[in-house]
């Protein structure tokens, strides 16, 4: 008898001991580690923000959804929209917009409209390992999305680009939904940069705002100095692996997915998690905006930290009441402009007695941390991690110089043929992409084809 109540208060300590450590898992403990952001490197995601709240706006010259302070846009600058007529169903709503001050070139992508299935059919558009692209596993339907937006408007970024002295920033962003086919169609632009015009990897950038899971850890990593994923605090998104077909069959009953996925999740091994490469993840580098602390109430001054991890990458479901509130994008919005406007305060402040608690400090340059976050990849042995050394043999120095792969044929032998060098280096080829994933009717327009799949 002594034996038996011996082992059932054992599982019970056990449970509470469990619940006592995932009730008071806050969002902020995913970063705890992380550097500081600088001003520099985070003083474009407002901005970048409000541009993509744009894309609700019917009309730029009288704003209807406009957040506290105004868009602070050019209507004028915003040269083209895409709504849902013209896409058809087979993209979400876009923006293309010109920001001179800032010498950028801006697609942006809005999130999901509760209201649209062809929304809905986009994000459910995937199974577990179906996809493949560039060494690694990408979300279906949204890579499907990627390539027709790119197909439809490839032209017309590159004409702007050259117009404007090839020297603009080729910026692509979206919320959500969006987030991911931004990511996506970043990922594909900087492996074709012929098909904007030859515009080097240095200036092609991604800001995922609040991005659904959408590559392999492998393609996450890689691709850090190219996108730029931004969470606020509790964020469910980011951090749910769960299919989103089964979250949107029961969204009616979210904390209950969240809860059952956090008691699933504690029993499955992290070194399982990481060496499944169908496992996605949230892409590239993180910036995590964190404003509530453990046992209080309130909102605290916004803090923004990055990283790129590695192991622990949002792994951990947070049982928070703002799990859903801090997906929207106007919360968003709003958080990140109080912590731009807080690291102006510290950029410029003098501090002349040292402060009572040592605060972390930024020590390492961008670089560096995506150096090191490749090599620990391949440390951990995660599925097709490459290394320092293979991911500057992939994009070699030339790629950088801006001059497109035509030119570069005329004058080097080893340049001769784009699609040879893509095959060479491992990359997906970018018609088979195409071909794969679309049939052409008698007019050679795309269409989607139902059951299309493409492998390397």
């Amino acid at each position: 008898m002594s034996v038996s109540c011996g082992v059932e208060w054992a599982v019970i300590l056990g449970c509470l001991r469990w619940a006592w450590k995932r009730c008071t898992y806050i969002g902020s403990d995913d970063s705890a580690n992380w550097p500081i952001a600088t001003l520099e490197e985070f003083e474009s995601v407002p901005r970048v923000c409000r541009i993509i709240l744009s894309v609700y706006e019917p009309d730029l010259h009288h704003p209807i959804y406009s957040p506290p302070g105004g868009y602070r846009l050019n209507p004028d600058w915003a040269i083209k929209r895409v709504n849902y007529e013209q896409t058809q169903g087979l993209a979400p709503p876009y923006l293309i917009y010109i920001d001179h001050d800032n010498k950028e070139i801006v697609l942006a992508i809005r999130g999901l409209n509760l209201v649209k299935d062809s929304d809905y059919k986009l994000l459910l558009d995937n199974q577990l390992g179906m996809q493949m692209f560039d060494g690694g596993y990408v979300h279906h339907g949204l890579l499907k999305s990627a390539i027709w937006i790119l197909n439809n408007e490839s032209e017309f970024l590159r004409r702007i680009w050259e117009e404007n002295g090839r020297e603009y920033k080729m910026v692509f962003a979206g919320h959500s939904l969006g987030a991911g086919v931004a990511s996506l169609l970043s990922l594909i632009v900087v492996n074709h940069t012929d098909m904007l015009g030859g515009i080097p990897r240095s200036s092609v950038r991604c800001y995922a705002v609040a991005p659904a899971r959408c590559m392999s850890l492998n393609l996450a990593v890689k691709y850090a100095d190219v996108i730029y994923s931004v969470v606020l605090q509790d964020d469910f998104l980011p951090r749910t692996p769960t299919p989103l077909e089964d979250i949107f069959e029961s969204i009616f009953c979210l904390p209950c997915l969240l809860f059952l996925v956090c008691l699933r999740d504690t029993f499955i091994p992290e070194d399982r998690k990481l060496r499944d490469p169908r496992r996605l993840y949230a892409p590239g580098r993180i910036y995590h905006i964190v404003e509530r602390k453990c046992c209080r109430c309130g909102r605290y001054p916004p803090e923004v930290r990055t990283g790129i991890p590695v192991d622990g990458r949002f792994e951990h479901i947070v049982l928070s009441c703002n799990a859903t509130s801090d997906h929207a994008i106007i919360w968003i919005e709003r958080e990140a402009d109080k912590a731009l406007q807080r690291l102006k305060e510290l950029s410029t402040e003098t501090i002349t007695t040292p402060p009572q608690v040592q605060k972390l400090e930024r020590m390492q340059t961008l670089e560096k941390e995506h150096r090191d976050a490749l090599d620990r990849a391949v440390s951990l042995n995660i599925p097709h991690a490459v290394t320092t050394a293979e991911q500057e043999s992939l994009y070699p120095e030339e790629e950088y110089s801006g001059e497109s792969t035509a030119e570069h044929s005329k004058e080097d032998p080893k340049y001769s043929s784009a699609g040879k060098r893509y095959c060479e280096n491992a990359r997906t080829n970018w018609n088979e992409v195409v071909e794969k994933l679309f049939k052409r009717n008698e007019s050679r327009q795309l269409l989607l084809e139902s059951d299309a799949s493409v492998t390397e």
